[in-house]
């Protein structure tokens, strides 16, 4: 009841168990339904293939047998440099293993530090709150900086390159595949009307002059959004992920994805039930469908009040979990959803 002081006391002790592994690079979304739903076998090797700030890598070892491996992968250096300063010691004890690459390569780097099959992968998609946050990364339309948004500061290709130089109509596609925008013609014509654009507010003005102003918050998303897909190829690095992660896990091993918006998500779920991207369930001579995950999780899991309350940006978070199935498990229909 109000007053009597227990709501505030709970209300504590759930933002403690919410941030326990966030630091001021990132915070980690669903960490224990990562936990649960990832684990198999407490002395397994485990791939975080978007390790960020580190969170989830440093939950998962801490529910980890003293067996166990975790090996970290990212493509941004500044993720790595910051993770080898957090986890120095468990990287010392050879529990750790960084990475630095992107995920669509996971089976070379399987096969570089961890030959043989996995116990499980995890896919945290999309921007890390560092990256946001940082403007010279030029990832946000809420601060001053420049046209970046490479999450490998090694690419050749700039948010400032597909902005300046790309034609009205190369810029309609990439907002309506990319961004799912409906005033994509709208907004590529102003951009091209009066381009060059140099920074990050400089682009967030001419997209809001392009829109109701009750519709600019959900436009200037998108728009960052698909030039950052653009820019980083994050759909096609995603699903050539998907791919190696049902390559290198173990029968029964775990693919756990937490996805931030409808295209990584319809990736994710269309290939957990189908084992590829659009949709289109295949079937052996006898009938028995033909897919690498059984699905796990029906209906994607989401973040609670709770974790909302203490961290926004796990608000959009959805996490779907699929189990690899053997060659001779193949053909069995889905049974037993959890969540």
């Amino acid at each position: 009841m109000p007053g009597n002081g227990h709501h505030d006391v709970n209300a504590s002790d759930k933002s403690k168990q919410f941030l326990k592994y966030a630091t001021e690079y990132h915070a980690p979304v669903l960490c224990n339904d990562v936990i649960e739903g990832l684990i198999t076998d407490s002395d397994g090797i485990y791939l975080d293939a978007t390790f960020g700030g580190g969170g989830h890598a440093a939950a998962l070892m801490d529910a980890l047998g003293a067996e166990s491996l975790v090996i970290g992968v990212d493509q941004d250096l500044e993720a790595i440099e910051q993770g080898r300063s957090r986890l120095g010691a468990e990287i010392e004890t050879g529990k750790l293993i960084l990475v630095s690459g992107n995920f669509a390569r996971l089976e070379e780097i399987v096969a570089e530090y961890a030959p043989g099959k996995i116990d499980g992968v995890l896919f945290d998609l999309g921007v890390s709150s560092h990256q946001l946050d940082v403007a010279k990364r030029g990832f946000s339309h809420r601060s001053e900086g420049p046209l970046d948004m490479r999450m490998n500061t090694d690419s050749a290709l700039r948010a400032d390159a597909i902005v300046n130089t790309w034609t009205f109509s190369e810029l309609v596609r990439l907002f309506r595949i990319n961004g799912e925008e409906p005033r994509a013609p709208a907004i590529a014509r102003r951009i091209v009307n009066v381009r060059p654009i140099s920074t990050t507010r400089e682009l967030a003005e001419v997209v809001r002059k392009s829109v109701p102003e009750l519709r600019e918050s959900k436009t200037l998303a998108r728009i960052f959004q698909a030039i950052r897909i653009g820019v980083n190829e994050e759909l096609d690095m995603l699903e050539q992920g998907l791919h190696a992660a049902a390559n290198v896990l173990k029968p029964k091993g775990r693919l756990v994805a937490i996805s931030y918006h409808s295209l990584e998500d319809r990736r994710v779920k269309r290939f957990l039930r189908t084992g590829n991207f659009e949709g289109r369930l295949e079937r052996d001579i006898y009938g028995n469908p033909i897919r690498p995950f059984r699905e796990l999780t029906r209906k994607p899991v989401s973040a609670s009040e709770e974790e909302t309350g203490v961290n926004s940006r796990a608000r959009s978070a959805r996490l779907r979990i699929g189990e690899k199935t053997s060659a001779k498990e193949s053909g069995v229909a889905q049974s037993g959803a959890v969540h």
